[in-house]
């Protein structure tokens, strides 16, 4: 028995092998043995990421264990990103040194040990400091102090989404400095799935803390630069000996039949980041619709200034904006608003229906003034096209003066067309419907008809789109929210069939941006047109009035605004002719 101990003391892998069999849990897989034989032996700054549901959590939760078994005396903290997440690994720490009889000298002897959900104390010598303490990464860790620092999925939807909120959030890790003791032995470990792109693990990575990175599938040669190094010695090793790419790595957790599941579920972009750790997809080529290019600011429903010129300048940076674009991509308020505010040209309402599911139907809100496209507001369901949804969008439609509704009629055949026109007989509104038929494939519909807008700076968007659409879908999965984000929608398009799973509210902005642009379009044709009837018309005046002046008119190359002055039309006073009449003789 005791030579059995001795070998638990010394191999955390065995350690671990052991318990998962008091657990009745299958042995560890490949993947987790290499987490465990990372964790014993790495650096003493280290983060561990690996896919999603490799068991991290429960393998840490075990190394907790086995340097309390190896020494009583060491301190150690449990910070997670909430206080609840912190205290139920510690109450599962107690069950496991109850149940487990080779670990039963951990527990206390005496009745002033500290035995809570909070803090507790194995089998030790009095201290002021417990032998395991849980707490949230937003708690009290200052004034205490311990031996092995452990940051349990710190990095959460709900605390990353800004650029504010990463900034406190690697704030609070830096505290972990002070909290560990000054011995040779003492290590901080940080382990977790990345939640955005903008990680701060990778800030984690400039700090020296060492990371070991381990993907669901070995990645593909022209992906393996991304992980800059840092993927887990073992997968290097299978690459370098020829791996198949896009095979899963630890097959006895995840088959590829399950991975793929997966990603068909969670969408491409946000399985590459929870489960292929890929926080680098910043491709310019790839996702051309950037967050960036955006002008974001509070816009007035009846009237818009002149012009609105964007800029990129670091000040104008919107800090506090949540961000679910992809790094290095930001909102940026306007530079200058000119000229004098008038009223919009026209304002539209562009609906993109769906039927019920988990499919949304999307109306937005969208005017237009000098070219620049301005929207002013989102709204999304979930119940179809019913009557109260279609009469809260008339509402909408009240609110901001429309005069056109735009509608998507490959679904349902124009039925919600004529829903609308039922609706605004009872409403008393005088709305135009307008049906439009999309016939190109819904990917390159959508960046074409957003990405040239986009480069040029000309859609504005109200600073209050950007909140809703964060906070819609509370209910849901963080990571199911995050699909049915505009903006996570919109960074993550590209040409790619299937590229983004939900697209509704995208599809619903590209549509309505379609709709001013093609008539933008058209009215700079019409305006072209009726300019040349008027010169054209203007040419056949002048040569009847005065042919000798048009002649030399026209000769000089002037213009339809120089010959009018020069034939006195705009002035009253006619100018002379530059050549003189000949004499008779």
């Amino acid at each position: 028995m005791n030579n059995t101990l001795a070998l638990l003391q010394q191999d955390f892998k065995l350690f671990l092998q052991a318990l998962w069999h008091q657990l009745d849990l299958p042995s560890p897989t490949r993947a987790q043995y290499a987490i465990a034989d990372y964790i014993q032996h790495g650096p003493k700054r280290l983060q561990i990421q690996a896919f999603r549901g490799v068991g991290k959590s429960w393998i840490t939760g075990a190394f907790v264990l086995w340097t309390l078994f190896n020494d009583a005396e060491k301190k150690i903290m449990i910070v997670s990103a909430s206080k609840e997440r912190a205290d139920n690994m510690s109450i599962f720490l107690q069950k496991l040194i109850i149940e487990t009889p080779w670990l039963s000298q951990l527990q206390p002897k005496s009745d002033d040990s500290r035995w809570s959900r909070i803090s507790f104390d194995v089998n030790c010598s009095p201290h002021q400091a417990p032998s395991v303490k849980s707490v949230g990464i937003t708690g009290q860790l200052t004034g205490s102090r311990a031996d092995l620092m452990i940051l349990d999925d710190v990095e959460v939807p709900g605390n990353s989404m800004t650029e504010l909120m990463r900034e406190k959030l690697l704030q609070l890790c830096t505290e972990a400095e002070a909290i560990l003791t000054p011995k040779d032995d003492s290590r901080i470990m940080y382990l977790g799935t990345p939640q955005t792109t903008f990680t701060i693990y990778r800030k984690l990575a400039e700090r020296n803390y060492r990371p070991f990175v381990w993907p669901a599938r070995y990645p593909r040669g022209k992906n393996i630069s991304q992980y800059e190094g840092l993927l887990a010695p073992e997968i290097q090793a299978d690459i370098d000996e020829g791996a198949e790419e896009w095979a899963p790595t630890d097959p006895d957790r995840f088959d590829s039949n399950d991975l793929l599941e997966r990603e068909a579920s969670m969408g491409r972009s946000n399985y590459m980041l929870q489960f292929q750790l890929d926080t680098s997809l910043s491709d310019a080529e790839k996702f051309p619709l950037k967050m960036a290019d955006l002008i974001i600011t509070s816009i007035n429903p009846d009237t818009a200034p002149q012009n609105v010129i964007w800029c990129s300048d670091p000040a104008n940076v919107i800090k506090d904006a949540p961000t679910v674009g992809l790094p290095g991509d930001y909102f940026y308020s306007p530079m200058q608003m000119q000229g004098d505010w008038s009223e919009y040209t026209e304002t539209i309402c562009s609906v993109d229906p769906s039927g019920r599911g988990t499919d949304e139907t999307a109306a937005c809100y969208l005017s237009q003034k000098n070219g620049i496209i301005y929207l002013h507001e989102m709204r999304a369901y979930r119940d179809g096209y019913s009557d109260n949804t279609l009469l809260d969008i008339l509402r909408g439609c009240k609110k901001f003066g429309v005069t056109s509704i735009v509608i998507e009629t490959n679904f349902g055949d124009g039925i919600v067309s004529e829903l609308f026109k039922k609706h605004l007989i009872q409403t008393k509104q005088n709305i135009h419907i307008e049906e439009v038929r999309a016939n190109v494939r819904k990917e390159d519909r959508i960046i074409d008809s957003l990405e040239p807008i986009l480069n040029q700076h000309r859609l504005v968007v109200d600073r209050g789109v950007i909140d809703w659409d964060y906070r819609s879908n509370r209910d849901a999965a963080p990571e199911e929210r995050l699909l049915y984000m505009l903006f996570y929608q919109m960074s993550r398009m590209c040409r790619q069939k299937g590229a983004v799973k939900h697209d509704d509210r995208l599809d619903c902005l590209a549509q309505g941006v379609k709709y001013f642009t093609d008539a933008l379009h058209i009215s700079a044709s019409e305006e072209i047109k009726r300019r040349k009837q008027e010169e054209f018309q203007s040419i056949l005046e002048d040569f009847i009035d005065s042919p000798k002046a048009s002649a030399n008119h026209l000769v000089l190359g002037m213009s339809l605004e120089q010959r009018r002055e020069a034939m006195g039309r705009e002035s009253g006073n006619q100018v002379p002719t530059w050549t003189k009449s000949i004499p008779h003789v």
